[in-house]
């Protein structure tokens, strides 16, 4: 039994949950003072390097989201026909629970290699997804400024395969596919605050994926937007550590020497 019982369909839930709660929760970061003994880089710098304003990156990720809303829409459409999503009943929780970590391996798989891909091809690195690297500092309600076309391929079809392999139902769905909404905000939040959850069981966190986004990481730290297994196991992962600011806040700074390690 779940709260939208008798008011809405698992797949509905499952095509527009997911973004409501991705305005939600990076509306919530927008909204908070500045904080600035947590940034992860000063107001300053995000003022000065990033290329994209606040209104184009709305418009971008709302772009984003109407075209995963009409996969996401069609793909329960099929599977609730064909039952290629699993079986109409609930699973036990720990079947649910195991589907839940094989999504999580699906999409960091399929993510990992895509966008890396999408670094060393310079072609689709100049004209596709150095639209998302133009938030030089992230923010949360930046983490799906995408081009439309990597929002398809990085994040769409991502969670299509997560989806399918998994064998999840539509309702289990609505939960994974909300989770991992809200870790990839989490992720882009530039914010590294004391007790945030996702800090201390994950290590591909906010200041992980922030060494990322700045140049010298470009070509390391590809893994989103659970796991850094990926980086690991091929070499592309940048230790780091996080250091305070003089002037307050902190600093995601590579570990020296880490190339020799």
């Amino acid at each position: 039994m779940v709260f939208w019982d008798g008011y809405v369909s698992d797949e509905t839930m499952g095509t527009f949950a997911p973004i409501v709660l991705y305005w939600i929760y990076g509306g919530i970061y927008q909204l908070l003072p500045p904080l600035d003994r947590f940034r992860l880089h000063t107001r300053q710098e995000e003022a000065q390097k990033n290329l994209a304003t606040l209104p184009c990156v709305v418009k971008g990720v709302l772009l984003q989201q109407f075209f995963q809303a009409t996969v996401a829409q069609l793909l329960f459409l099929i599977t609730s026909k064909t039952n290629l999503g699993g079986p109409t009943t609930q699973p036990s929780i720990f079947i649910q629970l195991i589907q839940f970590l094989v999504a999580m391996f699906v999409m960091d798989t399929w993510q990992y290699f895509v966008h890396r891909y999408m670094h060393q091809n310079k072609f689709l690195y100049r004209h596709i997804h150095s639209k998302h690297h133009s938030l030089i500092v992230p923010y949360a309600i930046g983490a799906l400024y995408n081009h439309p076309l990597e929002g398809l391929l990085l994040d769409t079809v991502g969670g299509v395969l997560s989806f399918l392999i998994s064998g999840m139902t539509a309702r289990t769905a609505v939960f994974f596919f909300c989770f991992a909404v809200i870790k990839t905000v989490d992720d882009h939040c530039g914010l590294w605050l004391p007790g945030n959850i996702f800090h201390l069981f994950f290590q591909n966190n906010t200041a992980y994926h922030d060494i990322h986004h700045q140049l010298q990481g470009l070509k390391y730290n590809y893994s989103q937007p659970f796991f850094s297994i990926w980086d690991h196991i091929l070499g592309t992962h940048m230790p780091y550590n996080l250091v305070k600011r003089e002037e307050g806040g902190f600093e995601a700074r590579p570990v020296k020497g880490w190339k020799e390690e």
